[in-house]
């Protein structure tokens, strides 16, 4: 194939374009940014989890609290029946033993319910602390999330519009390109990932090896107008100046 070496140098140019463009797509895949958020939605999970957890065990206290509090209730209703039919002076002697014997019973019941309530009240109280503390984790969680999607956001738009000038300039160069020229570049490009690299004294620029000096001589007896590939990687080889044919 024959191509001006003015046009060959294009290919440069090109090969420049397509290596930024697979440049940005790599930093997409593994942008920082992105990977704080992940990291920082997993923090958050695990406080919203936390926070969850600590809601629970305060439901279940508030149970405890109301069947407590219904039992004291039923306990001192017990007392004031007991004690108003004392007071009424209706009942025989045998009843009021019994009367004053349940009273006792009662008060006595009725004072552990109350300690087991008063214990009760302050595991809700330490909860409620927790509940409080894990609720500023998560609140200060979903800040720094905020934050961080924000700059991944920043980190993208500026992605996006170098990817969207690396398009253009790529759309602009394939335009002055001869058809045959550049279907062999795509061609070679998608099997090694370089289309065409210059040559740089003795060395490939797309696979970095040395060619052996009768390889040099045969490209240097080579027309400037053809189109020559190296050796090893098989990307088109680009001759300047550099190349010091």
């Amino acid at each position: 194939m024959n191509v001006e070496q003015p046009i060959q140098a294009k290919l440069l140019e090109l090969a420049a374009v397509d290596t930024e463009l697979t440049r940005i797509a790599h930093r997409r895949k593994v942008l920082p940014e992105q990977q704080e958020v992940d990291r920082l939605q997993a923090e958050r999970g695990a406080r919203r989890d936390a926070a969850a957890r600590v809601e629970i065990v305060i439901d279940d206290i508030d149970r405890d609290i109301r069947k407590l509090e219904t039992e004291v209730d039923n306990v001192r209703k017990r007392e004031d029946r007991d004690r108003g039919l004392l007071e009424s002076g209706s009942v025989g002697a045998k009843q009021l033993s019994e009367l004053e014997h349940e009273l006792g019973t009662l008060g006595r019941r009725r004072g552990v319910l109350e300690d087991e309530l008063l214990e009760v009240m302050e595991r809700r109280e330490a909860a409620v602390a927790d509940h409080q503390h894990a609720g500023a984790n998560l609140s200060h969680a979903e800040a720094e999330l905020a934050e961080a999607e924000r700059r991944r956001g920043e980190a993208m738009a500026d992605l996006e519009v170098a990817a969207e000038r690396c398009a253009r300039d790529r759309e602009q160069l394939v335009g002055g390109l001869p058809g045959e020229l550049l279907a062999l570049y795509e061609k070679q490009r998608a099997d090694s990932g370089v289309g065409a690299a210059l040559l740089q004294a003795r060395r490939c620029g797309g696979c970095r090896i040395e060619l052996d000096r009768g390889e040099i001589s045969r490209i240097a007896q080579t027309a400037a107008d053809v189109v020559v590939r190296c050796p090893e990687c098989g990307a088109i080889l680009v001759r300047t100046k550099q190349s010091g044919l």
